[in-house]
């Protein structure tokens, strides 16, 4: 590798400590042998929610996880869909955070016509995602707003547009659990849509979460393939997987030719 510009390719998702120290370990490697430059490619930037002190006594592992990377000698960084923007100034190095948008763009396009559709942010926090899709579709934008009206009561979901009659198709870009995605479901069911889908970037799908979305009124969920598909998801009747190799790999070229990557965020 003496000389060469190497791309490291490693989600860090479950098991993410395992993940996060094979990237680490193979960093320090490359750099040890000479490689002109190392650039980490992680689909899946595990710890990414962890990027503020929710708590007086909470870590900010995001941070730490962006020290560890640079420390291990990666020059630049390409990564899809963070889940809070402020991590690129974690990094002392360049970072490069692609879109899954323009690929789910495309993608619902294809699969839907009509101008029943509408675009639904399933919390407030996500609109941005969602309204970038609703506008490249020339669509509608719903938004599902939680909240709990007295403590010890169950979280009230209030949808905020018009849904009857409507073809929902809800934008997020992480499904871990799957309980606000299920709840968002049913709350724009009562509310009238005739029916319910869901374009989500990075399916982390931990615990019962497979089986939550199979008995969900979800008609289909949607992931891109940052992370590797368990079992579970690839004979689950709903649970599709598209691909962002081409993407990914697009950028990596532009990278090694020193082109411009720009043109990949519209």
């Amino acid at each position: 590798v003496r000389g060469e510009d190497v791309f490291v390719i490693q989600s860090t998702s479950y098991p993410a400590n395992d993940n996060l120290m094979e990237l680490l370990v193979t960093m320090d490697a490359l750099r040890r042998g000479s490689a002109r430059r190392i650039t980490a490619v992680i689909p899946y930037f595990g710890y990414a929610r962890q990027d503020r002190k929710s708590s007086p006594r909470s870590p900010i592992s995001a941070k730490l996880v962006a020290n560890l990377i640079t420390q291990a000698g990666a020059d630049r960084v390409l990564t899809l869909d963070l889940h809070a923007g402020q991590i690129q100034g974690f990094f002392d190095i360049p970072l490069d955070n692609l879109f899954a948008s323009p690929g789910f763009s495309k993608d619902i396009k294809e699969r839907y016509d009509g101008d029943d559709i509408i675009m639904v942010s399933p919390d407030v926090g996500g609109v941005v995602r969602a309204r970038a899709i609703a506008k490249r579709l020339d669509t509608n934008l719903a938004i599902i707003d939680k909240r709990r009206e007295r403590a010890g009561e169950s979280e009230v979901m209030n949808v905020i547009g018009d849904v009857k009659n409507c073809r929902c198709i809800l934008i997020d870009d992480i499904v871990d659990s799957a309980g606000t995605l299920c709840n968002a479901a049913e709350a724009l069911i009562e509310s009238g849509a005739k029916s319910v889908s869901a374009y989500v970037t990075h399916g982390v799908l931990s615990g019962g979460a497979v089986a939550r979305v199979t008995a969900s009124p979800l008609e289909n969920l949607v992931t891109t393939d940052s992370i590797m598909a368990t079992e579970a998801v690839r004979v689950a009747r709903n649970i599709n997987q598209l691909t962002i190799a081409p993407l990914i790999g697009e950028a990596m070229l532009r990278i090694s030719l020193e082109n411009s990557v720009s043109s990949l965020f519209d």
